[in-house]
């Protein structure tokens, strides 16, 4: 049953099989992959911005808030705001968040009307600035179980210039 010809014929089989299966791996790399030579040196086409560093673990100096907001910048603050607009506004109505118009000293969910989730009550009284800094920060840390998704200014340069012109338009 068993002679030398069934032998050979079984492992030129599996040799046959390996020979097929190599080269189908070599077919495949050639046609999906954009080419080598990129090596150490190689840049990246593009970056997306997220708002997070990438030294996130690395150890921020402490920053007197009350320092930072007294040069905040009102028109960088309007820059910053525009990451806001998607769900506030500023003409007192309000959106999927509340109107900004007048926040800063406002009592926390004193907008009538707008369903808050009652978390931030539950953290703040006043939307004093160092509230909204804090608030502004981490969201979702700040007030565990707020309604609002936004994942938050890290930088603190940002939240006092949103601050100073959200205090410019008064109220």
């Amino acid at each position: 049953m068993f002679d030398t010809m069934t032998m050979t014929k079984i492992i030129g089989g599996f040799c046959g099989a390996l020979l097929v299966f190599m080269l189908g791996g070599w077919a495949g790399e050639l046609l999906y992959t954009s080419g080598g030579g990129h090596g150490d040196d190689h840049a990246q086409a593009y970056v997306i911005d997220t708002g997070v560093e990438e030294d996130a673990g690395a150890e921020e100096e402490t920053v007197d808030f009350a320092e930072v907001l007294a040069s905040a910048d009102v028109d960088k603050g309007a820059r910053v705001f525009s990451k806001c607009k998607a769900c506030h506004k500023l003409d007192g109505t309000d959106a999927t968040g509340p109107h900004l118009d007048g926040v800063v000293g406002r009592a926390v969910a004193a907008v009538d009307g707008f369903g808050y989730s009652g978390a931030l009550a539950a953290n703040f009284d006043t939307w004093t600035p160092e509230n909204l800094s804090a608030f502004l920060e981490d969201p979702r840390g700040t007030a565990s179980g707020t309604k609002m998704t936004f994942s938050g200014l890290r930088k603190v340069e940002d939240r006092a210039n949103l601050i100073a012109y959200l205090d410019s338009l008064g109220g």
